[in-house]
């Protein structure tokens, strides 16, 4: 007969060991209050000699908790992303869970199995950039649920969750302020659709800034994808229709990006011929050429402030949304010029 594989160590056996009772002995183990300091150590010290390894979904179902946290974004390849994804991670470790990566490749279908997927895990929670709104039934299904969401974008659809973003609008009005200063009175801006919570209000900061400051400038708005390959289909049709533009506001850096292979490809040198601006301050920003003048949103805090608005929210009383603004700043690098 071939030998039978090592139970594994139990909680119950952890306490016979160590002379403790079960209570005790996960008190001590969960770093709860009441346990005095040597009967603690004794604990861990018996379960380090045993290889203890708590079963999660054993405490889940005592606790309520299942220690994970889902992560839905909707383009993986976009480097804004990863860094918001650190600091998810980063957070999510420090507290003691774990993270499911989903990415929904910009397709709401997609997006909402993710979410009915995490909701069956009983996740603790859920961090969304949403793609788009949800309906009226979706929306109160998540409500009712009872796992909190917090969503990378503000969404007026989806006012009750909660939401962490950067101060968008104030990132539009910076660009439009730059681009003035520097002379350009022809300029245009590269967006995604029209409904697009944080596109939206940086579209609309950039906008209104122009019109408050000289209600003669000329702003093109186009609209389209809101990746590299729609910032390059966008730029091509800006150079074929309005060839008198001397400055783009790109809605993000991956759109700016976009911008630079149009250019290139078109024979246009930026900034001498047109001056770019993006939004992300993603870390190739600093590394193309030219290095891109652009609008710096703290990627890695957001993704932290979400992960401690989904801890408040899977422990506390309190289940209120929270909506947290971060601040942005301009970005000098070498792709605006002045104008004479």
């Amino acid at each position: 007969m071939p030998p039978s594989e090592p139970q594994p160590v139990k909680l119950r056996d952890i306490a016979e060991a160590a002379g403790v009772t079960i209570a005790t002995a996960s008190r001590s183990l969960n770093g709860s209050y009441g346990v005095n300091p040597s009967t603690r150590k004794r604990v861990l010290e018996v379960a380090s000699r045993l290889q203890y390894r708590p079963n999660r979904l054993a405490r889940g179902l005592v606790t309520g908790r299942s220690q994970i946290i889902g992560l839905i974004i909707s383009d993986i390849r976009n480097p804004f992303f990863s860094e918001v994804a650190r600091g998810v991670e980063d957070a999510a470790y420090s507290a003691g869970c774990d993270v499911v990566l989903c990415n929904s490749d910009l397709d709401a279908e997609k997006q909402n199995r993710y979410i009915a997927s995490l909701m069956a895990k009983r996740v603790d929670g859920i961090i969304m950039n949403s793609v788009t709104a949800l309906r009226e039934t979706e929306q109160e299904q998540l409500a009712q649920s009872g796992v909190p969401v917090v969503l990378l974008n503000k969404s007026f659809a989806l006012s009750e969750f909660s939401t962490v973003s950067a101060d968008n609008e104030r990132g539009g009005r910076l660009a439009a302020e730059h681009f003035l200063r520097m002379g350009h009175r022809r300029l245009a801006h590269l967006t995604g659709p029209r409904q697009h919570g944080n596109l939206t209000l940086r579209a609309k900061g950039f906008t209104q800034a122009v019109r408050e400051a000289d209600p003669a400038t000329s702003v093109a708005v186009l609209h389209g994808g809101h990746t590299l390959a729609g910032g390059y289909a966008m730029a091509l049709k800006l150079f074929n229709e309005k060839q008198d533009v001397t400055a783009i506001f790109a809605a993000n850096d991956a759109v700016a990006f976009g911008v630079l292979k149009a250019a290139m490809e078109r024979g246009l040198r930026i900034p001498k011929d047109v001056s770019l601006i993006g939004f992300d301050d993603v870390d190739f920003a600093s590394i193309v050429h030219p290095p891109l003048t652009t609008i710096r949103q703290s990627k890695y805090d957001i993704g932290e402030a979400a992960v401690s608005i989904l801890m408040r929210l899977a422990k506390g009383k309190d289940k209120s949304p929270e909506n947290r603004v971060l601040g942005v700043e301009l970005i000098e690098r070498e792709s605006v010029r002045k104008l004479n």
